[in-house]
């Protein structure tokens, strides 16, 4: 408590008389205490300030994360575990602060205690004990959480996000998002890190955020704090950036599936990367090589999955859900979060996603969710009919290209110069076309490019396109163009 004494002086008026007066006044500022000494058995943790409010001891200080994170279905995690009639005590360490989601690995917080001061998923539920900081606040020893979630799913995000009824980390870790990727390398090399490895990416985003490995070069991929913003709920899903939004820049997924959908002037061998996201919007000039004969009189060629009736663009076929329950008594068997990022996953005979992804391409081997509960496809027969009709379409454009390029002289394929021809473009958007997803992401466009890039090969080289080609070519024209 601290004491001061203030001389104040005060000028009166009363019938015309003015008075001076001045009094002692004393003004005493009292401390407030911002926390109760936690219990030994608590392990540093120090939960809530004012749990009526929602105010941790950190939010004290940290009022704009402390702003941020009230919005969001962590600081509810309590009341939303005893509203579930199925809720069990097994339950209450990841609705609280304890050991797990952190560092800690002994017993603590809630876990120890069962004190309500820590109940929901707090600030330290992720940054582990704030004890020390908070009686001694120096940067050298601020609380970091961990992004690396680990393949034994034992520290982070993985250890609450798991199990039958959410597997996140479990389907992220198959996934090539997640530690079960090859590309480890790519993680820190300089072309590849900004989209493969997680520090990177969050830097490249102007994302200033701190973690327990920033700065030691680890190869930590695109884990779960690097989409979802673990303090804020500005967009579905506590996710960073919107999925919704039909720009590359703003969309989070797209953020990284743009690159190489356009030829890169002295690259003309290195084909196309992962240009998912230009191709689904379908802007003609943003995507593939744009042959001299390509005339279609629109803005933009692309199919229903990149359109407005499809508000979460690739998050929809992505990042499908839907629960798993036993036909003869309805109970829960598995929940699947679409964490693998598959949109017709091979699938087992309860219909959960299998390990191995190399199933037929059948309605009774795989899931045709993605296509169905969006309503864009009657049912799954419907939607493997399409996906067949437009891939063979596809297929069949690639092959009599290829068959043309394997005409021209091989002089008009360099690796080394700077001259960009036209067999180098069509080569581009064969390459384009051979991606198996380009008939899904926007089977108009890819097959309008490779059509045009026939016409273009056949006009510079004096070439003759298989039968079949040029008909189709004049179709699309008719459809699309003047």
């Amino acid at each position: 408590m601290i004491r001061s004494r203030n001389r104040a002086c005060f000028v009166l008026a009363a019938a015309g008389v003015a008075l001076a007066a001045c009094v002692d006044e004393e003004i005493v500022y009292r401390d407030r205490q911002l926390f109760e000494e936690p219990l030994a058995a608590a392990g540093n943790f120090l939960g809530y300030s004012d749990e009526s409010s929602k105010l941790p001891v950190c939010g004290n200080c940290h009022v704009e994360k402390q702003g941020d994170w009230i919005g969001t279905a962590h600081a509810d995690a309590w009341a939303g575990l005893q509203a579930n009639p199925a809720a069990q005590a097994a339950c209450e360490s990841c609705h609280t602060v304890s050991e797990l989601g952190n560092t800690v690995t002994a017993t603590a917080g809630y876990s120890a205690t069962g004190e309500s001061r820590y109940h929901d998923v707090q600030c330290e539920s992720c940054h582990g004990p704030g004890l020390t900081h908070v009686t001694n606040p120096l940067e050298a020893n601020a609380p970091l959480p961990p992004i690396d979630v680990g393949t034994d799913l034992t520290q982070g995000c993985a250890e609450c996000h798991a199990g039958a009824h959410h597997p996140f980390a479990e389907e992220w870790n198959l996934s090539a998002h997640g530690e079960g990727t090859t590309h480890q390398s790519y993680r820190t090399r300089d072309l590849c890190k900004t989209c493969h490895g997680g520090e990177a990416a969050l830097a490249s985003w102007g994302i200033n955020t701190e973690f327990v490995e920033k700065g030691q070069n680890k190869a930590i991929g695109i884990t779960c704090a690097v989409c979802h913003d673990p303090h804020a709920n500005d967009n579905a899903g506590q996710l960073r950036f919107s999925v919704s939004e039909p720009n590359i820049d703003a969309n989070l997924c797209m953020k990284c599936h743009q690159r190489r959908a356009e030829p890169t002037p002295g690259s003309s061998s290195m084909g196309p990367h992962s240009p998912q996201g230009p191709l689904l919007l379908g802007e003609i000039g943003t995507v593939g090589w744009l042959p001299p004969t390509f005339s279609y009189n629109v803005d933009r060629i692309r199919g229903t999955h990149g359109s407005e009736r499809n508000t979460r663009l690739c998050a929809t076929c992505h990042v499908n859900s839907y629960d798993v329950t036993d036909p003869a008594t309805g109970s829960h068997i598995f929940s699947v979060t679409g964490h693998r990022f598959l949109p017709i996953p091979c699938v087992d005979a309860n219909n959960i996603p299998t390990e191995d992804q190399s199933c037929g391409k059948t309605v009774a081997e795989r899931n045709f969710a993605s296509c169905t509960s969006s309503g864009c496809h009657g049912d799954e027969v419907a939607a493997l009919s399409a996906l067949t009709l437009a891939q063979t379409r596809i297929e069949d454009r690639v092959a009599d290209l290829n068959a043309l390029l394997a005409m021209v002289p091989a002089n008009q394929f360099s690796s080394t110069d700077t001259v960009f021809t036209v067999a180098e473009g069509a080569r581009f958007n064969a390459q384009l076309g051979a991606i198996e997803s380009s008939a899904v992401h926007n089977p108009f466009l890819t097959e309008a490019l490779l059509l045009s890039s026939i016409e273009a090969v056949e006009d510079q080289y004096g070439l003759v396109a298989p039968v079949g080609s040029r008909e189709r070519l004049q179709a699309l024209v008719s459809r699309y163009g003047n």
